[in-house]
């Protein structure tokens, strides 16, 4: 059961988005409605938003001059849900949950925040994903640690604007300001890097006094301690402090701003629960891009029905395993998929509908992933949509 307070027109009312999940099918993004894509829009389109913001939208965002974005990486809903004693700032805020994107990945949900885009359109469709034949990683833009930033030039991958065109302050760590994922998916910001998460508060009341009307924030903890450490006495003391963080943040702003928290994703607790494909599988697979739980299997020339059957007959007990046409149709990655962007993907797509994760002997880091996302359950999808203002 889910249920979202003080949202709509009337900041006093109730709104009962009470409802029974269907853990049993994957939770499509709600693209047209409750949706990280719809954020930006809402706040920088032509209407102003004190007069245009949608229902789903924490109401007493119309009362403010200025707004604070705050995307806090990694924390989904349920997540919150099941830690609110270690958050009581943000469980003191009004909102509710929204979905993200399609796959629920760092790489695409940012670009959707940023960009106010469906993935099918920015292109930036997934963690690891094949440009020019190859498998780029799409945060480290590496093909096998080898930088790609030449050969695929940030702008031609992902051709959009961020916010709408404006130049809007983004205060991240000082340390991404330059990647090439910074500029392919925030590309005509302006970065404002911080040191320390300290720091952050400094540089966000910075621009609000400076007279910015919409400041864009990013912390990356809580996802970067779930990955490592799961979810456990680690992760609770990374929520109090990313809590703090929030907490800190709304201290600062002045009279009149509002702060505005959300997500691109949530987490599944995974550990060693890998699942290896069998060479009844590899023996039509070319290559695999993605990423564990939304892993794509690339076939040989002629083999697509063959994969299909044979990865359904594998995986279909612990995932939803599907063709890459039937989720293009669904409209998964919105209503619009170009044939480049189409290119981009694999044959098959293997969802983890189980807490586990699909194994790629090339989809690996310095130590292995506890807690993964990118697939389509309730814990990935939901995210936070919560907004306070200073009392």
């Amino acid at each position: 059961m889910v249920e979202l307070v003080a949202l709509g027109p009337d900041p006093e009312k109730v709104v009962d988005y009470s409802c029974v999940i269907d853990h049993e099918q994957p939770i499509l993004p709600d693209y047209g409605g409750a949706n990280v894509r719809g954020i930006v829009p809402a706040l920088l389109g032509p209407q102003p938003w004190a007069t245009s913001l949608p229902s789903w939208m924490p109401a007493l965002i119309a009362e403010a001059n200025q707004v604070v974005l705050f995307v806090l990486d990694g924390l989904g809903w349920d997540q919150l849900e099941t830690h609110r004693e270690f958050a009581p700032t943000l469980s003191s805020l009004v909102g509710g949950p929204i979905t993200t994107v399609a796959p629920t990945t760092t790489a695409t949900a940012l670009s959707s925040i940023a960009t106010g885009l469906t993935p099918g359109e920015h292109g930036l469709i997934g963690y690891r994903m094949v440009l020019g034949g190859e498998v780029m990683n799409v945060l480290r833009w590496a093909v096998a640690g080898e930088n790609r930033r030449r050969s695929n030039v940030p702008s031609d991958i992902q051709r959009f604007p961020a916010f709408m065109g404006e130049s809007i302050p983004m205060v991240s760590p000082a340390e991404l300001s330059d990647s090439a994922f910074s500029e392919a998916h925030l590309r005509g910001g302006r970065p404002v890097g911080y040191r320390a998460p300290s720091s952050m508060c400094i540089e966000v009341a910075d621009q609000l006094a400076a007279g910015e009307r919409f400041v864009y924030a990013y912390y990356a903890g809580v996802d970067k301690i779930a990955h490592e450490r799961g979810f456990g006495r680690f992760y609770e003391a990374e929520l109090r402090a990313a809590d703090r963080l929030v907490g800190d943040v709304l201290e600062v702003l002045p009279p009149g701003a509002a702060l505005l928290i959300t997500a691109d994703h949530g987490q599944v607790q995974v550990a060693d629960n890998v699942v290896k494909p069998t060479d009844a599988v590899l023996s039509h697979v070319a290559q695999q891009s993605g990423e564990g739980r939304f892993r794509w299997l690339h076939a040989h020339r002629g083999a697509a029905t063959d994969l299909l059957a044979a990865a359904d007959e594998e995986f279909g007990d612990t995932g939803w395993v599907m063709s890459r046409d039937r989720l293009i149709d669904e409209g998964w990655f919105g209503p619009t998929v170009s044939p480049q962007v189409a290119s981009r993907l694999g044959d098959v797509a293997v969802l983890a509908r189980e807490d586990v994760s699909y194994f790629d002997p090339d989809d690996g880091g310095p130590f292995e992933l506890v807690c993964r996302h990118g697939s389509m359950t309730s814990a990935e999808v939901y995210v936070p949509l919560l907004a306070g203002m200073p009392r």
